[in-house]
This record gives structure tokens, C-alpha cells and sequence, in this order.
């Protein structure tokens, strides 16, 4: 049975974090003179002199109002980057434990397992992208921490197996980390529903994509309360800066704008899709629930090259496994999205 205290590290359990002037006052109060802040103000039109919360509490309470999920169940970091950086700092001994990856898939879990010194284990997601579990079950040992599951996955657009996931969930005692970032674009349901469920599953979900907050580099993990207070042990102790706190407010109360854009972009992905069919060096698109395609083309060097030449830029992934030949395609404005079709009209 899945408990936290057999994979955290015994230095992290130990660890007394660092206490802010901030960590050890709450509430309101007349005169600050516990941070050695420049009480003069600062030269914005904004007053920024003073350190923010550095828990976050306001925007984590719009968020557990949208998401359906308690505060203390929410960690924020510097993107979702910072979040899978610190599940390796908080869970994986450096030289000695593993985590398993699926590629192809997001590059940051490999990169932070490197930087961390951590052993990456990859099995390859079959033809159809989705889990080999009889793959993981064998790569998976005692010193196995986590599995790092994309889906909607990066680079392949199409949503993994949900009962893949729940299987390796009920067998698995490491971390599940599910990285959800283009999940509003998804048929698929959030697995943040299931947190009460499962002891062992962490949700990753990001302001980047959907909420077009790319700029202020917002991410978010789900987990529980245990998981999360580990996190919050790990963090730097300002780690969101006063302005993303304010504008990521700002743009949480305009969620019926943001469904708008979801609504537009799903609709211009499959207008892209229809058109992209017609040229002679397009052999595949793949499904997505994302908002990128991946197309699978007889050509992605010269292709690629073309549409850079034309200020036009696309990712190339031909060289990734499983996905050779193939351009992964952002889903732009109907204009960009003109200007693409026409240029690759011109392509020979």
C-alpha cells in the first residue's frame, strides 16, 4: 500500500524549511518592519516594495472554486516546471532511486531528472501512443519513485487510456504525476476528481496553454494534502511574484472568455485538419485533444526550413521516436492560420 513516508527522502522529511517575515505573521497589520523591505514604495505606478504571500491563498482559493478542490490540496509553482523539479527534489535520492518515462512525451521530465540525478527510464508508448504497462511493470524496481504519464501527451496530441492510468494508479506505490496541461482542450475528464481516491496521484495543470497566461508562468499541482505540504516545504518561500498573483487573479474570473477561446481554437484545429488533408506531402494527422497537431509528412527538414524562411515556425519532431517524418502544429488565429495554409501551398 502507497504511503508518503516510504518515498520521501529522509533529508526532506527532516528538513526545517525556511520561515518568511511573511510565514510568521498572518493576517492584517498597520506598520510592516519585518522584511527589510524599502518602505518608500517602489519607483512602479504599482506599489510592488512589499513580498507577496508567499502561499498563494487567493489565488488558490479562486482555484479550488473552479476546480473543485480545497485549497490545501493546491501548490503553485514558477510554471509546471518548478513542480516536477521539486517531486525530484522532495522524493528521488539523487544516484541511488528511478522514475519511469513514456516518450515520446514532454522533455522537462527527462531534464530534470539529469539535472537531479536521477535515472530516466524510458518505455516507449506502442504504436497507437498509448502505455505498454507490461513494458513499465518490467521496468519499474524498489528504487522506482515516480511515473510521468502527458494527456493530453506532447508531442502526440491524443489523450492516454484512462484505465491504463487507474491500473498503474491501484499497483504502483511511487507517485502517479499526471501532466494535464491541454487538458480544457480534452475529451478526456480531469483526473483531479479522483485525488480522494488515489494517496499517490499528482495532477499537473498550467495557466500557459488554455488560460493564455503563457507570459506569467503559473503552474499547478494537485495532490494531497501530505504531498502537497512536502512541495511547500521544498519551494523557495517567494516562489510566485506579487504581479503573476494579481494578474492570474484578474484572469481567473473571466473563465467564460477563456471557453470562448476553447471553443475557437478546437474549431480552427479542425479546419486545419480538413485543409492539411489535401496536400500530397502530408501522409498522417494524428488525432488530438490538444491544441497542436502532429502531422506526419514525407518531407519535415525541407518543410520546416521553408516555413522558417517565411517567418512562419513550426516544432520539428521527426528526430523523437515514434513520431519521425513529423511537424507538431500549433493551433493559431484564423488569420495565422490562413497564412500557414497559403505558404505551404506554395511548398514543392
Amino acid at each position: 500500500m502507497f504511503s508518503i513516508n516510504n518515498i520521501i527522502r529522509d533529508n526532506i522529511k527532516n528538513l526545517t524549511p525556511y520561515s518568511s517575515a511573511r510565514d510568521e505573521f498572518k493576517g492584517e497589520a498597520s506598520v510592516y518592519l519585518d522584511a527589510n523591505e524599502n518602505a518608500y514604495g517602489s519607483p512602479l505606478d504599482k506599489q510592488y516594495n512589499r513580498y507577496p504571500d508567499p502561499l498563494q491563498y487567493k489565488v488558490k482559493k479562486r482555484l479550488s472554486e473552479i476546480k473543485g478542490v480545497p485549497p490545501r490540496n493546491i501548490f503553485l509553482g514558477n510554471g509546471s516546471d518548478e513542480a516536477i523539479d521539486i517531486l525530484f527534489r522532495s522524493f528521488c535520492n539523487p544516484g541511488v532511486d528511478n522514475v519511469i518515462l513514456v516518450p515520446p512525451t514532454y522533455g522537462m521530465y527527462e531534464v530534470s531528472a539529469n539535472i537531479n540525478d536521477i535515472e530516466a527510464r524510458k518505455v516507449l508508448l506502442t504504436d497507437e501512443y498509448q502505455l505498454n504497462l507490461e513494458g513499465i511493470a518490467e521496468a519499474i524496481d524498489s528504487h522506482t519513485k515516480m511515473i510521468f504519464i502527458c494527456s493530453p501527451n506532447n508531442p502526440t496530441g491524443n489523450s492516454i487510456n484512462r484505465d491504463d492510468i487507474e491500473t498503474l494508479l491501484a499497483n504502483f506505490n511511487g507517485l502517479i504525476v499526471i501532466d494535464e496541461a491541454y487538458i480544457n482542450f480534452s475529451r478526456q475528464k480531469t483526473f483531479i476528481q479522483e485525488l480522494t481516491e488515489y494517496a499517490n496521484l499528482v495532477v499537473l495543470q498550467t495557466l500557459s496553454k488554455a488560460w493564455g497566461l503563457a507570459g506569467l508562468r503559473v503552474g499547478m499541482a494537485f495532490a494531497s494534502e501530505e504531498i502537497i505540504e512536502v512541495m511547500n516545504k521544498v519551494k523557495p518561500p517567494y516562489n510566485i511574484n506579487e504581479a503573476s498573483q494579481e494578474l492570474a487573479l484578474k484572469a481567473l474570473d473571466n473563465v467564460s472568455l477563456v471557453n470562448v477561446w476553447i471553443k475557437e481554437i478546437l474549431e480552427q484545429r479542425d479546419r486545419l485538419v480538413l485543409n492539411l488533408k489535401h496536400f500530397d506531402f502530408v501522409l498522417d494527422i494524428y488525432p488530438s485533444d490538444a491544441n497542436f497537431i502532429l502531422v506526419k509528412t514525407t518531407d519535415p527538414k525541407g518543410i520546416y526550413n521553408f516555413l522558417v524562411e517565411r517567418g512562419i515556425i513550426v516544432r520539428d519532431r521527426s528526430k523523437i521516436d515514434l513520431c519521425e517524418g513529423s511537424l507538431r502544429i500549433t493551433v493559431g488565429t484564423p488569420d495565422e492560420n490562413d497564412v500557414l495554409l497559403k505558404t505551404l501551398r506554395e511548398f514543392k
